[in-house]
């Protein structure tokens, strides 16, 4: 089976998102260059960022995502909805029940979505 082992997000400002991710995750990049730097998460996927104006060949199409972090239970969305909202993390969706769970919509500083659920 084949499974991805690196995600990359395309930025506009790799700082302003390094530093955005890094508060986020509470991780500091394992790698880092003027154009990327790269997250390793306990679960082993690699999370990129890159400086959208330097990838070639340049992508084409809608460069948007949504990364999704699933909690044990609804207490833990509302717990870290009120976390990220006391950094100053912008939304899209406050916390409510949706047909696949409890969640909330949180935007990075490209406006990709974070979605934090509950099942």
């Amino acid at each position: 089976m084949l499974e991805p082992s690196d995600m990359i997000i395309y930025v506009n400002n790799l700082a302003k998102s390094s530093v955005f991710y890094q508060d986020l995750l509470g991780l500091h990049p394992q790698e880092h260059s003027p154009s990327f730097a790269l997250f390793k998460l306990r679960n082993g996927l690699g999370l990129g960022l890159k400086e959208k104006h330097t990838v070639h060949p340049a992508a084409e199409g809608l460069n948007g995502y949504e990364l999704a972090f699933t909690m044990p239970n609804p207490t833990e969305v509302d717990t870290l909805f009120l976390k990220w909202q006391a950094k100053g993390i912008h939304f899209a969706q406050t916390p409510t029940e949706v047909s696949f769970g409890y969640t909330f919509l949180a935007l990075d500083p490209d406006n990709n979505r974070l979605r934090v659920l509950s099942r």
